[in-house]
């Protein structure tokens, strides 16, 4: 059974120069990597549930903040792992220090049984594109690449 998630990339402008926000993904698994460990806040569609709504309703439960408002520029579908991904941009500036981000349960360490609570993100952060390149997991790259096509900067 294929896994369905929708997210937002947001990007804002800075100058010269346009820049990309990725969130470093939560966890012990992740915890000591950075290249190729950070995402678009993005997560499971519920079943009845709009992939937009979706993108909307997991950037407020990742990042503890409202979904920014559109105009919504949709990047399409693409496929990462064993996930279908849709994706939107939208241009909006937000302060990373401001992120309340929600928390998901799991057995750690493995097979204790004891459960914890980790946050689904650690940190986000702003990236130029060439950075975020670098930074982001390799099924979502092309969410950059159609980004740089969509979006004027």
């Amino acid at each position: 059974m294929t896994v369905e998630s929708a997210g937002l990339l947001l990007y804002r402008r800075r100058a010269d120069i346009a820049e990309i926000l990725l969130g470093h993904m939560g966890g012990p698994f992740w915890s000591r990597k950075d290249a190729g460990a950070w995402s678009i806040p993005k997560g499971e569609i519920e079943s009845d549930e709009e992939p937009l709504a979706c993108a909307l309703r997991e950037f407020t439960e990742e990042l503890g903040l409202p979904a920014p408002d559109g105009p919504y520029i949709p990047l399409g579908t693409i496929r990462q792992s064993r996930k279908i991904v849709h994706a939107w941009a939208v241009e909006h500036d937000l302060d990373p220090a401001t992120i309340n981000p929600g928390t998901f349960t799991m057995v750690w360490p493995p097979r204790s049984g004891q459960e914890q609570d980790f946050p689904e993100v650690d940190r986000v952060a702003w990236f130029s594109p060439a950075e975020a390149g670098e930074r982001i997991v390799a099924g979502q790259r092309e969410l950059l690449d159609r980004w740089a096509q969509s979006v004027p900067h």
